[in-house]
């Protein structure tokens, strides 16, 4: 007997414990809708001359379904073109166990938005989108790192390698993006 209570006790930290890690941007419950967002998390960071690009992942959980938010934001004295994401469009993650998995955009199309701020002068640009999981690739996410991920937009496809640690120059945050879905993707189930 007391063998099962310390197993229950030592069962119920670790679940106490997994969700502490799990701290949301939004988190709203009623009758009828559920959401939760947890915050977002730098994956890709690139300066270049007078030109910065973020990329962000968000986790969310709507309604008993998860899925990936993305939004790439592009900063530059110089014109920046803009990116679309199409029905069509997915991210295609490899991991380091060498299995591809892909995610499958859920928007009709999404274009970045041209700002302008006049104080920098910098011309900047955001693209928001959403992705949804398959059963199996979900699965996949929980056990292996990212080494490569691809991004298909409508009409051109770009490639990131993600690193283990990836210190931010501008934002001054630190990220850990190839085990970003083995970190978070628990605390959208």
């Amino acid at each position: 007997m007391k063998h099962l209570l310390s197993l229950l006790l030592l069962l119920t930290l670790s679940v106490n414990a997994q969700k502490k890690d799990c701290i949301y941007d939004i988190e709203e419950k009623t009758d009828s809708t559920s959401l939760r967002v947890l915050p977002n998390v730098l994956m890709h960071e690139k300066i270049f001359g007078n030109t910065n690009e973020y990329l962000f992942f968000t986790l969310l959980n709507d309604n008993g379904t998860p899925m990936l938010s993305i939004q790439q934001l592009q900063k530059s004295k110089d014109f920046i073109k803009t990116n679309c994401i199409a029905k069509n469009s997915k991210i295609v993650l490899q991991l380091m166990n060498g299995k591809i998995i892909n995610l499958i955009s859920s928007d009709e199309e999404s274009c970045s938005v041209l700002t302008y701020d006049a104080k920098e002068q910098d011309n900047i640009r955001v693209l928001d989108g959403y992705f949804y999981f398959t059963k199996t690739n979900y699965e996949e996410l929980k056990n292996s790192p990212i080494s490569l991920m691809r991004i298909q937009f409508a009409g051109e496809t770009k490639d990131y390698v993600l690193k283990s640690e990836l210190n931010s120059e501008t934002l001054k945050t630190t990220s850990k993006p190839d085990s970003y879905f083995l970190q978070f993707l628990k605390c959208v189930e």
